[in-house]
């Protein structure tokens, strides 16, 4: 789907610098921790972000725990930090980059929890590698999770949900809260509704959810 342009988009994020962490593609630098949160603050990670009403909502309800919202598509992210600064949120920091680069950005063992939600499903066989949940993606990403560490993982797609249940297993996980109707479900009380969820979910698609974690004693890749 085409994005549309942001109008005044370079003033519009000069007013939001202070949000946003640095990225350079040719020449990526690693972010000290101390950058996205306080040293004594639990940190948590969303890839995906959108228009930032997920992460904005669940800044604002745990104001205790730091955040990092990665988006790829700047002028979407643009729309999610104007969010935070509007609500004035102290508490979570946007980089605006492929998920691929986090491993190289971010310290290892940082995340205490990582929101994927809604990522693209790559519906053709032969992009499966592209997708946020296949082993190997995965597997990177469990890089930047702490010991007991849970990934928080929603889809409309049933077919990206099936793929994602074996692949977070090949990839050494274990899965629990697993539902193929979150709004009908025990969950559905804490659940933080994204842009797309709410649209989807008004036009009658069911949502698919949950958890996965690694045990705490698995030897974890470097």
């Amino acid at each position: 789907m085409r994005v549309r342009k942001r109008k005044n988009g370079e003033s519009r994020r000069a007013a939001c610098s202070g949000l946003f962490l640095p990225f350079d593609k040719t020449a990526p630098e690693p972010v000290s921790l101390p950058e996205i949160c306080p040293e004594a603050s639990e940190f948590r990670l969303e890839i995906g972000c959108g228009k930032g009403t997920f992460i904005t909502t669940l800044a604002q309800r745990n104001p205790q725990i730091s955040f990092l919202a990665v988006e790829r598509v700047g002028d979407v992210i643009l729309l999610a930090a104007e969010k935070a600064k509007t609500l004035q949120l102290d508490n979570v920091k946007f980089l605006c980059c492929d998920a691929e680069y986090l491993p190289r950005l971010l310290p290892a063992r940082c995340a205490s929890r990582l929101y994927l939600n809604f990522c693209d499903p790559w519906p053709k066989a032969r992009h499966a590698k592209r997708r946020l949940t296949h082993r190997e993606s995965l597997m990177r990403l469990s890089k930047l999770l702490s010991p007991g560490a849970v990934v928080e993982f929603k889809t409309d797609n049933s077919e990206l949900f099936d793929f994602s249940i074996s692949e977070f297993e090949s990839a050494g996980f274990q899965i629990r809260s697993l539902t193929r109707d979150l709004h009908a479900s025990e969950w559905a009380k804490d659940n933080i509704m994204t842009e797309y969820e709410r649209n989807f979910s008004g036009k009658g698609f069911k949502i698919n959810r949950l958890e996965a974690f690694l045990p705490e004693n698995m030897a974890l890749p470097e």
